[in-house]
């Protein structure tokens, strides 16, 4: 990146800081953000310094907010800056992990090392996948269950008609499933990357300004000053562990929760496939029109199992959350075969 897009990237983030000032004027989250915009300022002097020695007697570009970052901002008035981290995160807006917990609770617990950066937001990934898994099941289940009796109102349970719809759905909904999951992740990585590279070429540019910035960060989370300038300062010294602080801290990204979009987008595929398939497999074992009421019972089965397993997630008593599954499932699925039915 060239002197003059650095500048460019340094005052639009000054900019959006000022926006982001004024939004959370009131709270400790407005000292952050004025504090980083003059941080930034400060920053864009320094390559108008290296522009002027590049091309000596040039005249200096004059700075207009671009497109994004008006869109940004428009956005951020409108629905504030917590729903807009990735967008922000993007245009080189820092401290974003303040929107990851309580601000205003005081106190947070400074790291006594490098490793423990970014622990809370582990923990709080923690049965992620399994969540994710057990929801992909419930999309084909309740998706392909629907749809197989859709297709049964209008066909008077035609069990061949079924078993082609059936199937057709299952694989399309698994492939819009696994592309939807892979843009994604692969986006989210792409974003990391592109920050991570901003953030090197920063560490070896001005590392006492990163380091300042990430400690004006955990002062706004409660720790004193003193202590947080004495703990970046050390931070800084390794390189790849100050990087994943920064996109924790800074961005709101945490590099270890990201994963494989290939790996996204196939359990994904196999997820919403195994739910898919339940409604559809009695079809598949026999053409009886019969089986369309042992579709049904297994559909009901399966969604209640799926609401118990919810329930680990939730809190919520096992029995209530099979029964509302079972409930949604069954709303869904008499949509579809009262529009079955009026097009049969």
């Amino acid at each position: 990146m060239s002197a003059r897009e650095s500048w460019i990237e340094e005052k639009q983030s000054a900019f959006l800081y000022e926006v982001m000032a004024e939004i959370e004027k009131g709270t400790p989250r407005e000292a952050l953000f004025r504090n980083l915009g003059h941080m930034a300022e400060h920053q864009a002097k320094s390559w108008v310094k290296l522009m002027e020695k590049d091309a000596p007697g040039a005249p200096l570009p004059t700075f207009a907010p671009s497109l994004r970052a008006r869109t940004a901002v428009f956005l951020i008035r409108k629905i504030g800056p917590r729903r807009l981290k990735p967008l922000l995160a993007s245009l080189k807006v820092r401290g974003l992990s303040v929107y990851s917990g309580s601000l205003e609770h005081a106190g947070h617990e400074m790291p006594k090392s490098a490793d423990e950066v970014g622990g809370r937001h582990k923990l709080k990934g923690s049965g992620g996948n399994i969540r994710a898994a057990v929801f992909g099941i419930n999309d084909g289940l309740v998706s392909n269950a629907s749809l197989i009796v859709g297709v049964a109102a209008a066909s008077s349970m035609d069990p061949r008609l079924i078993l082609i719809s059936g199937g057709a759905g299952l694989l399309a909904g698994a492939l819009s499933m696994a592309c939807g999951e892979y843009i994604s992740v692969r986006s989210q990585c792409e974003l990391l990357e592109y920050q991570l590279d901003l953030e090197r070429a920063e560490l070896e540019e001005y590392p006492e300004e990163e380091a300042a910035e990430l400690a004006l960060i955990y002062e706004a989370r409660g720790v004193p000053l003193a202590e947080a300038q004495a703990f970046s300062k050390r931070l800084i010294q390794d390189k790849e562990k100050a990087l994943h602080t920064l996109a924790r801290e800074e961005l709101g990204l945490d590099p270890d929760e990201l994963g494989s979009p290939w790996g996204a987008a196939s359990s994904s595929f196999f997820a919403f496939s195994i739910g898919g398939m339940i409604p559809l497999l009695p079809f598949l074992i026999s053409k009886d029109p019969a089986m369309f009421w042992v579709s049904l019972a297994a559909s009901g089965c399966a969604l209640f199992a799926t609401g118990a397993v919810v329930s680990l997630f939730s809190g919520r008593s096992l029995l209530w959350s099979g029964a509302r599954m079972l409930l949604i499932g069954s709303f869904a699925a008499l949509l579809t075969w009262l529009m079955g039915t009026w097009v049969g």
